[in-house]
């Protein structure tokens, strides 16, 4: 029987980016445990999946996608690749820790117009202060609407909370539990 999508990238991200030690977050949290989502989102078959996934789970009305740099790169082009093959239109988008202090002096780039509807993509969320900071400069630079925000791994500390509270809904397509870890306290 063939393994599904779901199944076969829960299996990739155990084997290749699940790793255990002493770790601090992006968020400043220390941890014994990491998620390295390069290690499948930089793997043709783990991003491929991860397109699949994200596409079938996108809300109709979003116009592009995208997010933080250098984790949401790799996810947004290959979801607008395979949008653009299955005849959908999506626009990417990346966003720069910092405003460009040269040329445009953006901190977002790429084709996008005012009142954009946006879906943010992120491999991997704790308390999610990254993708708020990147929906900070997607307000401020072209007035976005943000429709959706979609992440790889939910790590169950906070993200969700974070961004209820601000209006966003999240989807995961898996949260930290079911990868054999327990939910932290």
């Amino acid at each position: 029987m063939p393994t599904s999508d779901r199944e076969r990238l829960r299996q990739l991200i155990l084997q290749r980016a699940l790793k255990f030690g002493d770790f601090t977050l992006a968020s400043g949290q220390k941890s014994t445990y990491f998620i390295d989502g390069k290690q499948v989102t930089l793997l043709g078959e783990g991003l491929a999946l991860l397109a699949r996934m994200l596409l079938g789970v996108l809300d109709p009305r979003v116009e592009a996608v995208g997010g933080m740099s250098i984790g949401a790169d790799p996810i947004a082009g290959a979801v607008i690749a395979l949008a653009h093959e299955r005849g959908r239109a999506l626009t990417g988008f990346l966003v720069r820790k910092e405003r460009k202090d040269h040329g445009t002096r953006k901190q977002v780039e790429g084709p996008l117009w005012r009142g954009v509807k946006v879906a943010l993509l992120e491999d991997v969320v704790t308390t999610g202060g990254s993708t708020l900071q990147a929906i900070a400069a997607l307000e401020r630079e072209f007035a976005a609407e943000v429709v959706q925000i979609l992440v790889m791994v939910d790590r169950l500390q906070g993200a969700r909370e974070a961004f209820a509270e601000q209006g966003y809904p999240l989807t995961a397509l898996y949260e930290i539990t079911e990868f054999g870890i327990e939910k932290p306290a």
